[in-house]
């Protein structure tokens, strides 16, 4: 298996090792029980299939095309990903993209390294050669050992079609491209099975413990160590998933589990419809976007992987790092012409913390002018799990929508004004102080003193906690209680695939104590959650999925080809 390693150093001198020691990676699991919940069948997202791509057969293999969107479902993609099918369109890419792989994985470059044998004619099938890389492959794709039955069809194919075609890897690209448009590549479908341990309970089995465990900590697919695991039985023993969740946590790859899950959260696919006006805002781009969303993820990583750093910290941390292109747009000079480097702000700075980063300003407002209304509605649904209702469909923008009336000047005014009308003022007091709060900025992240050449006030409250400036209220959100529980409940979501049940309130609170008493570290935080019983529980018998639909219409579309 191919596997794709950063070199960034990975934990400071009292890092994450340390807390691991302190913990005790194998400690008893004393949290309170749980129900579990239901087996899931998630549709893999394009860069978990782009990461599994690049994992199983290289960096070298390029990805054509793009997918379908995913759908968000309780603030998450990683569980909207669970009522996902395939069907037309879709499955017409999938289709085109596995047939481009599949050329590239049996091509004169890549054939020497990805076939384990050379066939005995190059220009005939040979059974055994096929079956061997068939057997190897199938296994990374579809996380568990293909069936005899499965292995059966793909050398029959593969060997048929070669035969056809008297070209060997032909067969192979035939079988490749079959497999990458299998239901099993494409959705990540979970098993149960009797408990021994607890009587009339269930829980996964070991390949899809496998599996679960992966993409959680490291967003790919379980490598072979982790499928060795499974096979042997060692997931189903408590000392066994220790000893692999602390081979994955410590490993450098537990940094694009922590990306992934941020944005999953920061809801970064939004990025993808985003526009500026480039008459207000020339320096925009979509160089500059895909810059900011790496700023962000960046600054994340190297606080809490890195530096094992405190959650909350992430809110008024000023350390970050920087592009050229960035650099304009902040007004900062940077001194690299291509890449990043290492920026601190100082300490006068109005910009700390991730709030007052490119992304998250720039996707929280409209195509012409800032929104303290949509920034305050992402900060309490996205760090606060608070949920804002949507406006109802009546109401008139158009006092808001005017930034050149002349009784109005600034966004506090026009929304003052607006929040008169009693359909508009529940929903708005919650959202538009908070928002507020980060008017210095404009649609794109530039910084702004006044508007219409009248002062920007930013001070405010959230929650009863009162601050003067967006340096205040980066401090406030940092000692919000509510954030590390948003947090724990999130990740918890991202790693199950779907929304905890009332059921796990308790556990949930057990966790959010133990990531508070660790001093609020996500690697910690994730190490807890994969050792956990609740992580693996099932609470229904059968491998149903949760609510979803294993549609895939038109898949025959490779298998008749193998014929």
């Amino acid at each position: 298996m191919v596997m794709s390693n950063s070199p960034m150093r990975l934990f400071g001198a009292l890092g994450f090792a340390a807390a691991i020691a302190l913990t005790g990676c194998g400690q008893k699991d004393d949290a309170p029980v749980t129900k579990g919940g239901p087996v899931s069948l998630r549709r893999l997202t394009e860069p978990e299939y782009r990461q599994v791509i690049a994992d199983v057969f290289g960096t070298t293999i390029k990805v054509p095309g793009r997918f379908e969107p995913d759908i968000r479902d309780n603030g998450l993609i990683a569980v909207g990903t669970s009522r996902e099918s395939v069907a037309g369109t879709g499955l017409e890419q999938y289709d085109l993209t596995a047939r481009g792989i599949a050329a590239q994985v049996v091509d004169e470059v890549h054939r020497t390294t990805l076939v384990p044998c050379t066939p005995a004619k190059a220009t005939d099938r040979d059974d055994a050669c096929a079956a061997k890389f068939i057997e190897r492959t199938g296994r990374l794709l579809f996380r568990r050992p293909l069936s005899q039955g499965e292995m059966a069809t793909q050398v029959k194919g593969a060997g048929e079609s070669a035969a056809k075609l008297g070209n060997f890897y032909s067969g192979l690209e035939l079988s490749v491209s079959a497999m990458l448009v299998s239901p099993q590549f494409l959705f990540r479908q979970e098993a149960a099975q009797p408990d021994p341990d607890n009587a009339g309970q269930r829980r996964l089995d070991g390949y899809s413990k496998a599996s679960r465990l992966s993409f959680f900590l490291w967003d790919t697919t379980p490598d072979s160590e982790l499928l060795d695991a499974a096979a042997k039985g060692d997931l189903d023993t408590d000392s066994g998933i220790a000893k692999q969740v602390d081979r994955m946590t410590h490993s450098p790859r537990l940094a694009a589990g922590v990306r992934a899950f941020f944005s999953d959260m920061l809801g970064f696919d939004g990025f993808t419809a985003l526009a500026k006006d480039p008459q207000i805002y020339p320096k925009y781009s979509s160089q500059v976007a895909a810059d900011a969303q790496e700023q962000t993820l960046r600054t994340l990583t190297d606080l809490l992987v890195t530096n094992n750093g405190d959650y909350r910290d992430a809110f008024t941390t000023r350390k970050t790092y920087l592009t050229r292109l960035l650099g304009s747009v902040y007004g900062v000079p940077v001194m690299t012409s291509t890449g990043w480097e290492p920026h601190e702000y100082a300490v006068d700075d109005p910009r700390a913390g991730i709030l007052m980063q490119v992304s998250f300003l720039s996707l929280h407002s409209h195509p012409g002018r800032s929104s303290p209304t949509i920034r305050g509605k992402a900060l309490r649904e996205v760090f606060l799990c608070q949920k804002v209702p949507d406006p109802p469909g009546n109401v008139n923008f158009a006092l808001v929508q005017d930034t050149k009336n002349p009784a109005f000047h600034t966004a506090r005014a026009r929304l003052g004004a607006h929040i008169n009308q009693p359909t508009c003022a529940g929903c708005h007091k919650i959202m538009d102080p908070v928002g507020l709060a980060m008017e210095n900025f404009d649609s794109a992240g530039g910084f702004r003193s006044t508007e219409n050449d009248s002062l920007i006030v930013t001070a405010g409250e959230i929650d009863g906690m009162k601050f003067d400036d967006a340096s205040g209220f980066t401090k406030v959100i940092h000692d919000h209680p509510q954030a590390p529980v948003c947090l724990v409940n999130r990740i918890y979501s991202f790693g199950t695939g779907r929304a905890a049940s009332k059921d796990e309130a308790e556990w949930l609170n057990y966790q959010v104590k133990q990531f508070v008493a660790s001093g609020y570290k996500v690697p910690e935080l994730m190490r807890r959650i994969a050792s956990s019983k609740a992580f693996y529980r099932i609470s229904t018998p059968g491998t149903d999925a949760n609510n979803a639909t294993l549609s895939m219409a038109g898949t025959n579309t490779q298998t008749e080809a193998l014929k």
